[in-house]
C-alpha cells in the first residue's frame, strides 16, 4: 500500500484549509495552476458519504493530464473523512455545511467557476450548491445519483456501514469487498479490488480501518423500510441552465433506470451514461467512462 500512495504523491499537491467554522479540511490540486479567467475551467470532484478524494486519483490523474484535457482539478476530502479534522459536533457532518465547506474549498483554491464530478453524497451536496451558488457552475456530472433515492439501495448502505467488522489485514481487503460488492461490480478484476481498498481504508499499526468517523454512518442506522425518502426535483431542475451528465450503474441499487428517464425529460440536453457490469457507485476511470468524461467536460 505505501508504495501505491507514494506513487500518487508525485502527480498532485497535498493542501490544508479552513472552513467556515475553522474545522481542518484537506484536498488534492492535480495538473496546472488555477487562474481566474483561463480558458480551461476547473474541475472539482466530490466522494461519497464515507468516502475521500483518493476514489478520484485515476480520474483526476488523468483529467489533469495532456491526453486528458490538461484541467486543473481539485478532489476534496469532507469533514470526518479521510484527511480533513473529525468535527467534535456530530449534527454537522450534513449536506448544508458540507456544501458550504464546498464553497470554502473553492474559495481557497480561487475557483470562481467550474465542472463538477459528484459521486453519491457528492451529487446530493451539489443538488444543494446549485441553487444556494449557482454562479459557480459551468458544468456538472452526477455520479449514480439523483433527484430521487431508491431506498433499497440507501437500506444496503447502511447495513454495511454498520457491519461489525472490516478485513482483518491488508491482503484480505481486497476479497473482503470482493465478497461485499462483486455481485454488483463483476467488471472489476484483481487490481481494481485492490485500489478500491487502499482509497476506503487507512492503516493504522498495520491494520486497514475504514477511513471516516463512526458518527457519520451513525445517521443511517435509524433508517427503516419504511422510510419516506423527499425527492430533490426542484433543485435538479435548475440544472437545467447549464450542460449535465448522469452516470448510472448498470447494477445501482441507488438511482433507478426510471429516474434517469425522468431526468432526461426534465432536463432535454441531459446527457444519461450507463456503467455497464458496475453498480453503486460507478469507478469512473473503467471501462471508457473517463474518455466519456472527458469529452463531456471539454465541451
Amino acid at each position: 500500500m505505501r508504495e501505491s500512495l507514494a506513487r500518487e504523491e508525485r502527480v498532485f499537491r497535498e493542501h490544508y484549509f479552513r472552513a467556515g467554522d475553522g474545522l481542518r479540511l484537506y484536498g488534492r490540486h492535480y495538473g496546472r495552476d488555477i487562474i481566474r479567467g483561463e480558458e480551461k475551467t476547473p474541475i472539482v470532484c466530490l466522494p461519497g458519504l464515507t468516502r475521500n478524494s483518493r476514489d478520484f486519483h485515476p480520474l483526476a490523474a488523468f483529467l489533469a493530464s495532456p491526453v486528458g484535457g490538461a484541467h486543473p482539478v481539485v478532489t476534496l476530502d469532507y469533514r470526518g473523512r479521510g484527511q480533513s479534522e473529525r468535527d467534535s459536533d456530530k449534527s454537522r457532518y450534513a449536506i448544508a455545511v458540507e456544501a458550504e465547506d464546498v464553497v470554502a474549498a473553492c474559495t481557497y483554491f480561487g475557483i470562481d467557476r467550474a465542472t463538477f464530478i459528484g459521486t453519491s453524497r457528492g451529487g446530493l451536496i451539489l443538488h444543494h450548491l446549485i441553487t444556494s451558488a449557482p454562479t459557480l457552475f459551468a458544468r456538472v456530472v452526477l455520479n449514480d445519483i439523483g433527484p430521487v433515492i431508491e431506498l433499497e439501495g440507501l437500506l444496503r448502505i447502511r447495513d454495511y456501514l454498520n457491519a461489525p467488522q472490516g478485513p482483518s489485514s491488508w491482503a484480505e481487503a481486497p476479497d473482503f469487498l470482493r465478497r461485499l460488492h462483486g455481485a454488483d461490480f463483476p467488471l472489476l478484476g484483481p487490481q481494481d479490488w485492490r485500489e478500491m481498498g487502499e482509497a476506503i481504508y487507512r492503516d493504522e499499526n498495520g491494520l486497514p480501518i475504514a477511513d471516516f468517523d463512526p458518527a457519520i454512518a451513525d445517521q443511517l442506522q435509524g433508517l427503516t423500510g419504511e422510510a419516506v425518502l423527499p425527492s430533490l426535483w426542484p433543485q435538479f431542475e435548475a440544472f437545467a441552465a447549464i450542460p449535465a451528465m448522469v452516470v448510472r450503474g448498470e447494477y445501482s441499487r441507488l438511482l433507478s433506470a426510471m429516474t434517469v428517464q425522468d431526468m432526461a425529460l426534465r432536463h432535454p440536453g441531459l446527457i444519461a451514461v450507463t456503467a455497464p457490469g458496475q453498480g453503486h457507485a460507478p469507478l469512473l476511470h473503467l471501462d471508457g467512462l473517463r474518455q466519456v468524461i472527458r469529452d463531456f467536460v471539454r465541451g
